[in-house]
């Protein structure tokens, strides 16, 4: 009896648990995957900084999580992380690194383009990174006979779940929650220091349409004391849950 998406097998042979990642399974199976389900998963991810108490990785870490739960749960295949996207250069911030606005859209429709040709009709761009460049590569994807959706986790709205704003915010109280939940023991709370400006700065650092946000918020906008490993829970479902909401899977 085939099992339902993500299940384990009714031996209870963990070995026999259903894999969605392409990179983890042979051609012929992923031939046959596609030829029942046209869709893949591909999620960006971005390698910048997050304050000092999390990893340069966070926006990789969030987009992957989300595809993978996504993927076991609809049994959507999915591709291997694209962890870079369009960062904002400058700072004293060691590691980060980006790429350019063209470069991230070439890189995309390349990967899009070879994947057509295996037959994929749709694809499922996953990301966890507001800026506006970045976010404007991934949806000027250009498709020949596929189609595209692009999927900002951090548009769902989550207003419910966190204290503060989480639309005006960067390494704070949202992205320290998520991370406490989903990798803790990357977190290095003791070093969290709140940091929010006031007025009409707030949106524009946060949106990164300044060079740098200020020396003294150390690459923090927001309140990451808030952060609770509950909270961050509860966000990571909802991402989840709303976006097998719209890929129509129940």
């Amino acid at each position: 009896m085939e099992l339902p998406s993500g299940a384990r097998s009714t031996d209870g042979d963990p070995r026999r648990r259903q894999s969605f990642a392409i990179d983890q399974l042979p051609w012929p199976d992923v031939e046959e995957r596609v030829a029942a389900d046209p869709r893949l998963i591909l999620s960006v991810g971005a390698l910048e900084q997050h304050g000092p108490h999390l990893p340069l990785g966070t926006n990789i870490m969030i987009a992957r999580r989300a595809a993978r739960a996504v993927s076991e749960r609809t049994g959507i295949l999915r591709a291997p992380t694209l962890s870079y996207g369009v960062t904002v250069g400058g700072g004293p911030y060691a590691g980060r690194a980006g790429l350019r606005r063209k470069t991230l859209h070439r890189v995309v429709n390349e990967l899009v383009q070879m994947w057509e040709d295996d037959g994929i009709e749709h694809f499922v761009i996953i990301t966890a990174h507001r800026f506006e460049p970045h976010l404007e590569a991934l949806l000027m994807t250009a498709t020949g006979p596929s189609s595209n959706a692009v999927y900002d986790l951090y548009q769902i709205d989550v207003s419910d779940i966190v204290d503060s704003d989480p639309e005006l915010e960067h390494a704070g109280e949202l992205e320290t929650s998520l991370m406490l939940h989903l990798a803790p023991d990357l977190v290095r709370l003791e070093r969290a220091r709140d940091f929010v400006p006031s007025g009409g700065a707030l949106r524009r650092y946060t949106r990164r349409r300044v060079p740098k946000p200020p020396a003294d918020a150390r690459g923090v906008i927001g309140s990451p004391s808030l952060a609770t490993a509950e909270k961050g829970e509860r966000v990571f479902r909802r991402y989840v849950e709303r976006l097998c909401e719209a890929l129509k899977v129940p």
